[in-house]
């Protein structure tokens, strides 16, 4: 019932586990998390980061981690007499973690991630082929 009222992201807020989103650090690492009919695309704000300074990986069978550590550059005076009078972007510490809990129709195994101009992009394949619903019927008899 809960999957026809409120869907499928908004089931697991209110009855599952965990949550779908945890360890959000508060870094610029920002999600927006969308559906199609053949996939899950997640796209993560990782400004400043390399394709070397972020790691995806899967734990626990459905739970997908991003990491990223590095990606801030030092501010630096080019020469022995310039001043450096404001520096935010090298500001925090560098690193964010997001970790994800994956819907049950994920193609875990065919899981794609690529980082383009700042922008990780996690490509997660669905699973179509429609599963028989796990129920078993139990025989009822006069005695035990």
């Amino acid at each position: 019932m809960a999957d026809t009222i409120f869907g499928y992201p908004l089931r697991r807020l209110f009855w599952s586990r965990p949550p779908i989103l945890t360890e959000w650090s508060g870094s610029t690492a920002l999600l927006d998390w969308l559906e199609s009919p053949n996939a899950h695309i997640l796209k993560i704000n990782v400004p400043g980061f390399s394709k070397d300074d972020i790691k995806v990986q899967i734990e626990d069978g459905n739970v997908l981690h991003i990491k990223g550590e590095g990606g801030r550059e030092e501010p630096q005076a080019k020469e022995k007499d310039t001043v450096c009078h404001v520096a935010e972007r090298g500001t925090g510490n560098g690193a964010f973690s997001r970790e994800i809990e994956l819907p049950e129709n994920v193609k875990v195994d065919q899981i794609k991630a690529q980082v383009e101009n700042g922008v990780l992009t996690i490509l997660l394949p669905k699973d179509t082929t429609t599963k028989s619903p796990k129920v078993k019927n139990i025989n009822i008899t006069s005695r035990l």
